[in-house]
């Protein structure tokens, strides 16, 4: 398979491109940290069946386009490329605001747009979304955050239903705390914190059995759950407290 994965140099992108290293696969790994990029290319380079670099800012909108435009064919794309500005009671700032968007929800239809017509031409291929939990669930601290997300989940939610016809598979992740930079921004004890290891065990099982949305961990989940359900004066009260 051909699996074009972003935000590749780290965290969950990096240990996906370690998963995904087999003689069976052709990688294509993008982010920005070109020495990064480099590093884990020779680290995996003869596990894989071939692997190839891009280094590109998802939020440089046309050089990135032009950049995958000359990516070809893929079966599979992993849209992981995110931000988070941390959890704070501070405003954040419009430019703050417009480039987290820009990494999180943004970026990724500017992939799509190159994408999509060549799934349809080829009758397959597969998008995967990297949500969060976060996204069923605002917390005053991560307002920012939390709000990208769920504009992932519709914006996914509508991919999905819009290319069903043309053979394309569309799989959304919503995962709890997985270890990473982003969460290594936290400055509090994250329930439920997987190793970046396991977090994407989980990922790429959901992506091989092509679920189409997949929550975990399945206590956090019930916790938000739980919590959206009581009233709304109750939950107000509850996430006050807690923040």
């Amino acid at each position: 398979m051909r699996i074009l994965i972003t935000g590749a140099s780290s965290g969950l992108g990096e240990e996906l491109a370690r998963q995904y290293a087999t003689k069976d696969n052709e990688l294509i790994l993008l982010a920005r940290r070109e020495k990064k990029l480099f590093n884990l290319r020779s680290q995996l380079f003869e596990k894989a069946k071939s692997i190839d670099i891009i280094v590109a800012d998802v939020t440089d909108f046309k050089p990135l386009q032009e950049k995958i435009k000359r990516v070809g064919a893929v079966d599979i794309v992993i849209l992981n490329a995110g931000i988070s500005l941390g959890h704070s009671d501070n405003i954040e700032t419009i430019d703050e605001v417009k480039n987290l968007y820009d990494v999180n929800l943004l970026s990724n239809h500017a992939i799509l747009e190159i994408l999509l017509p060549k799934f349809v031409e080829q009758g397959y291929g597969k998008i995967v979304f990297i949500s969060s939990l976060a996204s069923l669930f605002s917390m005053p601290s991560s307002t920012i955050y939390s709000s990208s997300k769920r504009a992932l989940n519709a914006y996914a939610e509508g991919i999905r239903y819009k290319y069903k016809k043309d053979g394309i598979k569309v799989i959304n992740i919503l995962p709890g705390f997985i270890k990473s930079e982003l969460t290594d921004k936290n400055e509090f004890k994250m329930p439920f914190l997987l190793s970046t290891e396991d977090g994407v065990k989980k990922i790429k099982s959901a992506i091989e059995k092509n679920r189409r949305n997949t929550i975990f961990p399945l206590r956090f989940y019930l916790i938000i759950k739980f919590l959206n359900l009581l009233p709304s004066f109750l939950r107000e009260k509850i996430v006050n407290s807690i923040n």
